[in-house]
């Protein structure tokens, strides 16, 4: 045909244009999971890692309550107290909400906070008797204070004890607590055997890895009829 030409792009500058689309093409979505690493890395992290005692936080010069606080005294007087690591990971990422406020009185064994999360709730008791002199308001806006570093930035409140010494009689501390929460997370296996049996029968895959390690944050896909039972076993005392 008259006016017609042939152009053979592989032996022009169209095969670098096919190349150029090509590795756009298999670019795109590699920058979008590049992207989302962290989100990604997270889930990861959260599905493969097994909650032992060896991973326990557990601070030397601290008080374990065996509800599942702790206490420090400072050389003020006052008194730090919060929760201890292995109630935060068994739990995970959740709401606290303080149950009292500044220049209130506090008695030991009395309701210090309540735990909340996709409608389940845990209740936590004081470890000590004393005056609230301030609240961790930062909990509020800052959630993750709490998982990251519950005996740091995570505390709940600051008491000036009234029977300090009287009142930490049946804490633990050092090597004492460490054999303790080791113990503990040992009862808290039992506990889901039983507690699992009893309510569903049918998630023991959701709290346990392959092996029977705990996975991390095992109560966190549990109904609130086990939440119940870890309540009467672990919290209440």
């Amino acid at each position: 045909m008259e006016g017609f030409t042939y152009t053979n792009i592989f032996e022009t500058k169209g095969i670098e244009y096919i190349v150029i689309i090509a590795f756009l093409i298999l670019l795109i979505p590699f920058w979008i999971i590049i992207n989302k690493r962290i989100p990604v890395g997270q889930k990861v992290k959260e599905a493969w890692e097994v909650l032992t005692a060896n991973i326990l936080r557990i601070p030397q010069g601290l008080f374990y309550s065996p509800n599942h606080t702790w206490a420090f005294l400072e050389k003020s007087g006052m008194a730090k107290i919060g929760l201890d690591d292995f109630l935060v990971r068994l739990v995970g990422k959740a709401e606290i909400v303080p149950a009292l406020q500044s220049g209130q009185q506090i008695k030991k064994g009395e309701i210090l906070a309540k735990i909340n999360q996709d409608g389940k709730q845990l209740k936590v008791f004081a470890p000590l008797s004393g005056e609230i002199v301030e609240t961790n308001d930062a909990l509020e806006y800052q959630p993750d204070m709490l998982e990251e570093d519950p005996y740091g930035k995570g505390w709940l409140y600051t008491i000036k004890p009234s029977n300090w010494k009287g009142e930490t009689n049946g804490c633990c501390m050092g090597m004492e607590a460490r054999e303790w929460f080791n113990k503990e997370l040992t009862r808290f296996k039992d506990f889901l055997a039983v507690s699992i049996g009893k309510h569903t029968g049918n998630e023991s895959m959701v709290a346990f890895q392959e092996g029977g390690e705990l996975r991390m944050h095992p109560m966190k896909e549990l109904q609130s009829e086990i939440w119940d039972d870890f309540q009467a076993t672990f919290l209440d005392g």
